[in-house]
């Protein structure tokens, strides 16, 4: 493996960086109170192509590897973690539609949610069918050239501002499992389609909530893959969003502990900085440890899957360890930082509500070691 990056890599990383600590985190708490994520800073991230850059450059990518859009996502999330949130779901989304739309129709909507002008959302979950997402109630009859939807889908990023969603319904009976289920790409202004927005405690400007299909008419075209394989094809493509939310994850860590590494030369106590305590520095040095393998770990993922090897597991593990970690790492620098890290100055409170949402979202900790033990066992079968 090597992660060395080209010059080109690089200024694409800086500018990232640069962009995330300039642009997006002044307004952090700002977009919280807020509660949007404003179309002009999507438009600008699309102008400097950090939206969607693993994406064929016929669509309006890049076409960088899969390492250098992971890089790219966790300098968005150091600035602001919601923000990034575009960039995950144009990413994994933009993926799906690339490989499984039909080639006019992924370019039509690939162009404008890749320049950030329209917003991309996923739509899995169910009231029913969190976890168990083979259970989709969601139904998608055939009508002519259609298909009608009718349905309910539930905590769906981005809800409440998608402009397009990829959807899955159920096509086939419920006694076919999984592979009853179809993928359609969804336009969010057709008629009888409605959302809510949820009062959540963290995410905010993320607009998390629920959308309702009440007799929803697709064209047939918009299928995404097969008929009844929509599940099987596309969930190919959460070992990718897998690994970047890990690295999403180690951008809000690190901002914090650079934070905290900056705090504990600045703050005195007893004649000597607090990071001369070894009280006070070791729990950094500690979290410091665990989020370089962390983040190696994510980075080794995503090289994997441009080596078109089999990464499931290790996309697993990213998923259920790097929000957990994040967590725990700005819980200690907020520590660190005493009364004040525990009051409004400081982003801590903030980050770590946001954080805590992907230790449900997108797959629990306890799927994720189940996909880990499943593989596992598979390679050492007796």
């Amino acid at each position: 493996m090597d992660f060395s990056l080209t010059d080109d890599q690089k200024a694409l990383v800086e500018s990232a960086s640069r962009f995330a600590r300039e642009r997006l985190a002044p307004d952090y708490r700002a977009r919280e109170k807020a509660e949007r994520v404003e179309r002009e800073i999507a438009i600008e991230m699309g102008e400097m192509g950090l939206l969607g850059p693993e994406l064929p450059e016929s669509f309006g990518g890049l076409g960088v590897d899969c390492v250098t859009s992971g890089l790219l996502l966790e300098q968005i999330a150091y600035g602001d973690f919601n923000v990034s949130y575009v960039n995950l779901l144009t990413s994994l989304c933009g993926q799906i539609v690339a490989n499984y739309a039909r080639p006019d129709i992924a370019k039509e909507w690939l162009d404008q949610v890749i320049s950030g002008k329209k917003f991309i959302a996923i739509a899995l979950t169910e009231p029913s069918a969190g976890s168990d997402a083979a259970r989709l109630k969601l139904k998608a009859v055939r009508n002519g050239d259609d298909f009608i939807l009718s349905g309910e889908k539930t905590s769906i990023s981005m809800a409440t501002q998608a402009d397009v969603a990829v959807v899955f319904a159920r096509t086939g009976s419920e006694a076919d499992g999984a592979r009853g289920i179809s993928a359609f790409l969804v336009p969010m202004d057709l008629p009888g389609i409605s959302r809510t927005a949820f009062d959540d405690i963290g995410t905010r400007p993320v607009g998390r909530g629920s959308i309702f299909f009440d007799g929803v008419r697709i064209p047939k075209e918009m299928m995404l893959g097969d008929e009844g394989q929509g599940f099987i094809q596309v969930m190919q493509g959460f070992d990718y969003s897998r690994a970047l939310i890990g690295l999403q994850c180690m951008g809000v860590a690190r901002a914090s502990l650079d934070e905290a590494w900056r705090y504990v030369q600045e703050r005195e106590a007893f004649g000597k900085p607090i990071g001369e305590f070894q009280g006070v520095s070791f729990p950094l040095a500690e979290a410091e440890t665990y989020y370089e393998a962390c983040r190696a770990l994510c980075l080794r993922t995503l090289w994997l899957k441009d080596q078109h090897l089999p990464h499931t597991a290790e996309a697993a593990m990213c998923k259920w360890w790097g929000p957990k970690l994040a967590c725990e790492s700005i819980h200690q620098c907020l520590l660190t930082h005493g009364h004040g890290g525990y009051g409004s100055r400081d982003n801590f409170r903030q980050r770590y509500r946001d954080v805590m949402g992907l230790q449900i979202g997108d797959g629990t900790a306890n799927i994720m070691k189940m996909i880990i033990g499943r593989q596992k066992i598979a390679e050492h079968r007796i």
